[in-house]
This record gives structure tokens, sequence and C-alpha cells, in this order.
């Protein structure tokens, strides 16, 4: 199955922004490229900052809701629901409550460590749904993780400057286009998400629940 095209540039978009904000607000945590929390894990052991458990979970969490999300998302059809849909819906009601979770801590001033990683982990959730989205509808470039897509992106690039058969040379070219668009999408997510929370603090965490509403109305969400 293949995605409508401006639908990962939306995931892409909201990616950025919601490892962002999670970065800024929640101690250092990544949402979405959840690998880079062992960097920031290493950083809190050895400087004694918070937010180490919160990082911990981080990685198990996230196997945990792609694994139940791909048998749940196997089990629809024969349900009579749409996939992609109802999957993002889901991603969207844990947005919702990340961002209720959020704004509390921020009235809250000091932030109780139990509703930073109760937060972390709803954040965390919601990537995890997003990223077996994608790879469900087999959408070649990932929306939260952009290291590999950039290697494969230079590959194709020096391909074509060495010369490769016209078929070769087409199949690239569209790579190339697709990458570069979710790269900056992931980029503006980025700026935004940092410039809102310098101006409005934890309330930037309404944004991610409204780009993650955006797609399930999309009529290609089946």
């Amino acid at each position: 199955m293949a995605m409508k095209r401006s639908i990962p540039i939306l995931l892409s978009l909201n990616a950025g922004y919601v490892d962002t904000a999670g970065f800024l607000a929640l101690h250092g945590l990544f949402a979405a490229h959840v690998t880079g929390n062992f960097v920031t894990l290493g950083m809190a052991l050895v400087s004694g900052t918070s937010g180490i458990w919160v990082k911990i979970l981080a990685l198990p969490v996230f196997c945990v809701v792609v694994f139940y999300s791909r048998l749940l998302a196997s089990s629809m059809p024969k349900l009579g629901l749409p996939v992609m849909r109802t999957l993002l819906s889901l991603k969207v009601a844990l947005l919702i409550a990340a961002a209720v979770m959020a704004i509390t801590i921020g009235k809250d001033h000091h932030g109780d460590e139990t509703a930073v990683i109760i937060t972390g982990l709803l954040l965390v959730s919601a990537m995890a749904l997003q990223n077996t989205i994608s790879r469900i509808y087999t959408n070649p470039v990932p929306a939260t993780i952009l290291t590999g897509p950039l290697t494969q992106m230079m590959i194709d690039v020096a391909d074509l400057v060495r010369g490769v058969s016209l078929t070769e040379r087409a199949v690239a070219k569209a790579r190339i286009s697709t990458i570069a668009t979710n790269v900056v999408s992931f980029a503006i997510g980025c700026g935004i998400s940092a410039l809102l929370f310098s101006r409005v603090g934890m309330w930037c965490f309404l944004i991610p629940p409204i780009l993650a509403f955006i797609p399930t109305m999309m009529g290609e969400t089946k």
C-alpha cells in the first residue's frame, strides 16, 4: 500500500516539531529519534541531570507500541475498520493527552518528574504509531529518522554523477526528491517548534495533535 505524497510531508513536519519540543521541554528527550536518547542518557548519568527514567523507558515503550500497533493494524480489516485512519486517530489521541500533560507541567512550574515521564512516553508512543504507519504504507522515506535516507540520497546523487541506466536514473531522481522534501519538512518542524517553545512554553504542544489530525481527513487514509 502507498500513501498520498502530502501525508509523509506532514508526518515529517510533525516528527521534527515533536522531537524538538520534547528535547527542549522534557530534559532532552528525543520522542521521534528514540535511539538518540542513548546519547542524552549517558550525558544525564554523568552530569546527574534530570530525565534519566524517561530516556531509559523510551526505547522499550517505542518497541512495544510498534509491536501492538502492527497486531492491531492486521486485525482492523476483519473488523471493517480503515487501518490508516484508525492508527492516525490513535496518534492524535496520544498527542492530545501529551499536550494536556505538558500544559499541566507548565502550570506547575517545577515540573513533577512523574508527569514528565508520562508526557514523554505519550509522545514516544505517538511517534511509534507514526513509524508503524510509514512502514505499513510502504513509505520509502521514514518520517522520523533521516540519517539513513540522507545516506541513500547521497548514494543516489553519486549514481547520477557516475551514470546509470535511464530506469535507474528515474528511480534515483524520484527518491532524491522525496527524501529532500521530507528532510526540509522535518527541519521546518524543528524550527517552528523551537520558536514557539521560546514564546509560549509548554503550550507549544497544542500544535502536534492539530498537525496529526489533518491526515485523518484526507481521502486516501483508508
